[in-house]
């Protein structure tokens, strides 16, 4: 499918782009070289091929499950206009 400057003054309009005369015909090129790309990546024979959910085959990081801050609880709430059994009272927004 080929992209005509109407398409893309159609959609820089629905994005609210402003967009020059210049501006739009080196979208059109740009846009029909990506789609003219996609043709060819979809014209690939795939079978076979498994899926990867990363190009790297790569192991996460993980850090020890610790506590690294004491607990402050009492701190926070003490400067807190309500607090009933350790939770903060907030004013009913919803009826």
């Amino acid at each position: 499918m080929a992209l005509e400057e109407s398409h893309v003054r159609r959609a820089a309009h629905l994005a609210r782009i402003a967009v020059s005369d210049a501006q739009a015909t080196g979208f059109v090129d740009d846009l029909n070289h990506i789609l003219n790309m996609v043709d060819q990546l979809q014209g690939l024979d795939t079978d076979g091929v498994t899926p990867l959910s990363h190009p790297l085959d790569a192991t996460q990081r993980l850090r020890v499950d610790e506590v690294t801050e004491t607990d402050q609880r009492e701190k926070f709430q003490r400067c807190a206009p309500a607090v009933e059994n350790g939770l903060y009272l907030v004013p009913r927004v919803v009826e």
